[in-house]
């Protein structure tokens, strides 16, 4: 027998009548027992993570499907003011005419047009717009840039979009946790390997140098997972 054969012998037979070389079997068992319901913890997580993904980015298509057609609706909305708008102003010029027939109709069209064809909203805008004109002498003010008026014909549609967005930024996070835990699932899977190894082995030496390796990678791959907030069922 060489010298190395001997040593590496010796350190066996040493390693062999300590605690842990007399129950290296059992405390393998107990680690593959750990580590497995671990992975399986993380894997599932993992799981719901990436389910809580899939509804918040399909939430969040609905939401930005129906802000889109809001915001079509309002813009459609706002063109119509802006159409009626142009109408009443001209009516308005022929209201000041020195024909007083021609007064006289342009007049009846414009009660007519108002009380038929304009929002409350419009009308809140065009109210505001005429004393703020009177306010600044005579100067024109444009009621369809009327911050409360576009809030209230606009608003909707923002809101629902500021939604989709958080709901985006909800199927990120999933995402990125998701991610994380599906890589501290694979080193858990690697501790696992070398905990598979370390109970075929003969010699001492290698078993506690991969079990030893085998919970570096694990004690690491729970104290990442544990970091990563808890998510239930539903």
């Amino acid at each position: 027998m060489s010298n190395a054969t001997a040593e590496d012998s010796a350190i066996d037979t040493r390693l062999e009548r300590t605690w842990m070389g007399k129950h290296v079997e059992v405390i393998t068992a107990a680690l593959l027992g750990i580590v497995s319901c671990m992975t399986a913890y993380a894997g599932f997580q993992a799981a719901l993570y990436d389910s809580n993904m899939a509804s918040a980015y399909s939430q969040a298509q609905v939401l930005s499907t129906q802000a889109e057609s809001l915001y079509l609706e309002a813009n459609q909305t706002y063109t119509q003011d802006a159409q009626l708008w142009n109408t009443l102003s001209e009516l308005s010029v022929d209201m000041d005419s020195t024909d007083p027939d021609l007064a006289e109709r342009a007049s009846t069209k414009y009660a007519v047009l108002y009380d038929d064809a304009v929002t409350p909203e419009f009308d809140g805008a065009i109210q505001r717009a005429l004393a703020a004109s009177e306010a600044q002498g005579g100067e024109y003010v444009d009621p369809l840039n009327d911050e409360e008026y576009l809030a209230a014909l606009f608003g909707d549609s923002g809101a629902v979009a500021d939604q989709s967005a958080a709901k985006t930024e909800d199927g990120n996070v999933a995402n990125s946790f998701g991610d994380k835990l599906t890589l501290y699932t694979v080193l858990m899977t690697i501790s696992l390997f070398l905990l598979g190894v370390a109970a075929v082995v003969n010699r001492t030496l290698i078993k506690f140098m991969l079990i030893g390796f085998s919970v570096v990678v694990f004690v690491t791959a729970v104290v990442l997972t544990l970091l990563v907030p808890f998510v239930s069922l539903g």
